[in-house]
């Protein structure tokens, strides 16, 4: 006993260090009510502390800062681009995800040369398609309906209908009892579901039929059921996914990415099956939560080491928020609250300023607290986020592979930085719907 439980002060010990190691301390005043009714005034140089007006708005200094620097980013983004893997079409790390940053600046600001360079980036990634993979973030899917979505804008409906058709087609691989496409989102059917919705979101509800999208979600649900049934979960948790063996839990490869698809509104999936099968799958998840407000990087981990989007509580949140919306349960807003205060704590990441593993990811979570809750103090700390990622690149984090891309890099951080200033409207990329 005397030497488990050295053990175990070991890995407290050591894991306290490796949060240290992992982000940096926050170095933000908390949000204060009282700054709303007395914000700091600042000076007329335009870079007032306060992200909030007298009014409890962004201010136009903020707001003015944050555009400027999002020009900045593009020109170095452009650049460094063109030493850019050729070959990568990929939504997380390749070219589509680079059409879907200029399809969000497009939607801020109407300018058509944002469409046009959308278009530019999403033909570079179909000419390079390899049908290897059917998800939105690294297969086929991504960059047909984010083709479709950009030809229906500008009204090439014959080359929209053509993308269509094509993702269409990936659902015979997506539902082939033979397939062994894992559920999640990332590389799985849980991505393709995403495309499916997406499409439907963006050029109109029916344009996916309800027939294609319920086959996909009954696919998931029941590839959950047996997997939980041969583990002899069925009783806790009805619902269970693994990939590489290992069940994952966070939103790239895990539990709440797949139950968070499959809660869309858009899925429409069955009342019975949203409360008899999601529900007790959520709650059998929540009950893995570290006190700190921390989510395992897998049900068999047990350290509390990364706060990301694709591991950690910065994904789970957007699980947490969905389950408030659909069961109207306020524990789940609860605890995406505290979950909110670790990302707050331990969010600026050393590991560099990207969504999926980075600072810019960890901010979309207080953007997901305020829409649902409209309290500013969340919006007050995405504000704050991005206040770190304009000063992107000084802090010594790690430079990543993808320096440039939409999950890795900087096209990632200025999509962030769009949504920021646009919070209503924001959403996480290949996400959020």
């Amino acid at each position: 006993m005397g030497e488990n439980m050295s053990k175990r002060l070991k890995l407290v010990t050591g894991s306290e260090s490796e949060m240290e190691e992992r982000s940096f301390t926050n170095p933000f005043p908390d949000w204060d009510q009282g700054l709303l009714q007395n914000p700091n005034p600042g000076e007329d140089d335009g870079e007032p502390s306060e992200p909030f007006d007298a009014s409890g708005k962004i201010s136009d200094a903020f707001q003015r800062k944050v555009q400027s620097k999002i020009k900045d980013l593009l020109q170095q983004m452009e650049e460094g681009l063109k030493t850019a893997d050729p070959h990568d079409f990929s939504t997380y790390t390749g070219w589509t995800g680079i059409a879907l940053l200029y399809l969000r600046l497009y939607r801020g600001t109407l300018e058509a040369a944002h469409l046009q360079r959308a278009l530019d980036y999403v033909k570079r990634a179909l000419r390079n398609l390899n049908g290897r993979r059917v998800s939105f973030l690294c297969g086929d899917s991504g960059p047909l309906a984010v083709a479709a979505v950009v030809h229906h804008l500008l009204k090439n409906q014959a080359e929209a209908q053509d993308c269509l058709a094509k993702l269409l087609q990936l659902q015979r691989s997506v539902l082939s009892p033979d397939s062994d496409i894992p559920d999640e989102l990332l590389y799985g059917r849980a991505g393709y579901l995403y495309a499916l919705l997406y499409i439907n979101q963006e050029i109109g509800p029916d344009t996916v039929d309800q027939t294609t999208i319920t086959s996909v979600a009954t696919a998931i649900v029941e590839s959950g059921k047996k997997l939980s049934k041969e583990e002899k979960k069925s009783e806790r948790c009805p619902l269970l996914y693994e990939w590489h063996k290992k069940q994952y839990v966070g939103a790239a490869h895990g539990l709440a990415g797949i139950y968070y698809m499959l809660m869309q509104p858009s899925a429409r999936v069955s009342q019975e099956v949203l409360n008899e099968l999601l529900r007790p799958s959520i709650d059998y998840l929540r009950h893995k939560k570290f006190r700190s407000g921390n989510f395992p990087s897998s049900l068999s981990n047990e350290s509390d080491r990364l706060v990301h989007w694709c591991h950690g509580a910065p994904g789970v949140i957007h699980m947490l928020i969905m389950a408030h919306k659909v069961f109207k349960d306020e524990k789940y807003l609860r605890e995406a609250v505290e979950s909110g205060e670790l990302i707050w704590q331990r969010g600026l990441l050393r590991k560099g300023y990207s969504i999926c593993h980075g600072s810019a990811g960890n901010g979309y979570a207080f953007l997901s607290l305020y829409q649902l809750t409209q309290d500013k103090k969340h919006l007050y700390r995405a504000c704050k986020f991005a206040e770190w990622c304009l000063d992107y690149g000084t802090h010594g984090c790690r430079i990543p592979d993808r320096p440039y891309s939409l999950f890795e890099g900087m096209a990632g951080a200025v999509h962030f930085l769009s949504d920021v200033v646009q919070p209503e409207g924001s959403s996480f990329p290949a996400f959020e719907l």
